[in-house]
């Protein structure tokens, strides 16, 4: 009989929470033109949902006087993997809280932790699932709301884009060490690893963590929240309805070689928070993936197969310098 030792798992990305200055026209461009599902809302935080997510939500949106990433949740795959995870992020060193369960965002027990790259995670089980009012429940008994309900209707949130300062590859094995990600693609550059997509599902990431530019005023900041559609298609229809609502692409839409998808990139008039609107892609089935590398003769290929030609990352731009606090 084989002994095998048990593993604390994470299960899949669980929300972005976000800061913002201007948090209605924020709400505005997220449920009005994104097509996102308020669940709740106080004073100061509105929590939002998209049509085919069953938990409490999937972004949060606060109040605050500059736009900055607050931080990331994770869900994990049991109830007793948080134990797990606390254990191993003490032995290595990271410093952990236990928050007990929270009423306002649906979240139980969770721990908080800063990764060695600067960003605020936050892991969970247990979260309230909303029930979704007669008016906007869909027929359909595998999805919560009617397709296709108002805006450019995305289906889930797919990933987090995280930059940071601090090299990129230290954190990448910290991310594998610690929490179970697997490398799926990176960039290597004359000067190391610039960026690697990660995940631990079967999407091809569910969190990319990039180098930052030396300038930058935060060691750790977000690129972009990414909001899955189904096809192609899809991503065409939301350029239509940004237009409409008289809000101008930021880049695309185009095709990256890392990942296959077809991606738009919007930013919230609100705060300058740059969302990716995602479809299509693969997905890693393979046990026994290898990690795919992208070198400086195909990075152009890497970042954007086809579409805006000068999309390259633009690491010194302040406009994108949505931060989270170390």
């Amino acid at each position: 009989m084989l002994n095998f030792r048990y593993h604390p798992e994470i299960a899949k990305l669980g929300a972005a929470h976000l800061v913002t200055p201007d948090l209605e026209k924020s709400l505005w461009f997220f449920r009005d033109i994104l097509g996102l599902h308020v669940t709740a809302r106080t004073e100061n935080k509105v929590y939002l949902r998209a049509g085919m997510e069953l938990e409490h939500h999937s972004l949060v949106l606060e109040a605050g006087d500059r736009a900055r990433l607050d931080h990331v949740t994770w869900r994990v795959r049991r109830p007793e993997d948080l134990e797990g995870f606390h254990d191993i992020l003490k032995d290595g060193g990271t410093e952990v809280t236990v928050e007990a369960a929270n009423k306002e965002d649906g979240i139980g027990e969770s721990l908080r932790f800063q990764a060695p790259s600067g960003h605020n995670y936050r892991l969970y089980y247990d979260v309230d699932k909303p029930t979704v009012d007669e008016a906007d429940r869909s027929v359909l008994l595998n999805q919560p709301y009617r397709s296709w309900h108002h805006g450019i209707g995305v289906r889930r949130i797919d990933h987090v884009n995280l930059w940071t300062t601090r090299d990129p590859a230290e954190n990448h094995k910290w991310m594998s060490d610690m929490l179970g990600f697997k490398m799926r693609e990176y960039v290597t550059t004359p000067e190391g690893t610039i960026g690697g997509w990660m995940s631990v599902t079967p999407l091809v990431h569910d969190v990319a963590i990039m180098k930052a530019g030396p300038n930058e005023t935060t060691p750790a900041r977000m690129h972009h929240v990414a909001f899955w559609l189904d096809n192609a298609a899809d991503v065409l229809r939301a350029c239509d309805i940004l237009f409409e609502a008289g809000i101008e692409a930021d880049q695309g839409p185009g095709r990256h070689g890392i990942s296959q998808a077809t991606f738009l990139y919007v930013r919230d008039p609100g705060s300058g928070h740059r969302v990716e609107i995602f479809s299509n892609g693969y997905l890693i089935f393979d046990p026994d993936w290898q990690p795919v590398e992208w070198g400086m003769d195909n990075i152009k290929t890497a970042l954007c197969m086809w579409g805006p030609t000068d999309y390259v990352p633009h690491t010194n731009d302040h406009v994108m310098n949505t931060t989270t606090e170390a």
